[in-house]
C-alpha cells in the first residue's frame, strides 16, 4: 500500500470511525439498504471492482443502481483485517469474506481511498480484487 500525500495525524476517533464505516458497508450489503450507502460513498466515489469481474462504476447513483440490479450478492459479508494509513488521502486496506447460497465462500482484497465529509469519513474510491488460489490463476 502506497502513500499519495503526506502523513495526516487521526485520532483514535477518526480510526473509529473508519472502522465502523468498514464495517457498515457490509450490514447495509446483506440488509438490501442500497439507498443507505450514501452513509459509505462520496457522490463521485468510483466503486472498480476489474479485480473481481471487470466492471468500474462512476458515481454514487451508479454505484446504487449495480448494487440493486446485482444477483450474485453473497448471503453475508465480513469485513476483518483492517488496516487503516493516515494520508492525503486516507488509504484503508481490509478483506473481505463472502458467505454465498450453499455454503459457498469467497474472500476478497478492499483497498479503499477515504475523504471525510460534512458527513464524516466517505470512501471516494473502493478496488475489489477477488482472492483466487493457484491453480485458478493459471486457468
Amino acid at each position: 500500500m502506497t502513500n499519495d500525500g503526506p502523513k495526516a495525524t487521526l485520532t483514535l476517533e477518526d480510526r473509529l470511525d473508519i472502522h465502523e464505516l468498514i464495517a457498515l458497508y457490509g450490514h447495509l450489503i446483506d440488509e438490501g439498504s442500497f439507498e443507505r450507502l450514501v452513509e459509505i460513498f462520496t457522490e463521485d466515489a468510483v466503486f472498480d471492482l476489474s479485480g473481481f469481474d471487470g466492471t468500474r462504476f462512476e458515481g454514487l447513483e451508479a454505484i446504487i443502481r449495480m448494487m440493486e440490479g446485482s444477483q450474485q450478492h453473497p448471503l453475508a459479508h465480513h469485513a476483518s483485517n483492517i488496516v487503516v494509513q493516515p494520508g492525503d488521502p486516507v488509504r484503508v486496506l481490509s478483506k473481505g469474506i463472502g458467505v454465498g447460497h450453499g455454503g459457498r465462500v469467497g474472500s476478497v482484497v478492499y483497498r479503499d481511498r477515504l475523504r471525510r465529509t460534512e458527513s464524516g469519513w466517505r470512501i471516494s474510491e473502493r478496488y475489489c480484487e477477488l482472492r483466487r488460489s493457484p491453480q485458478q490463476e493459471a486457468d
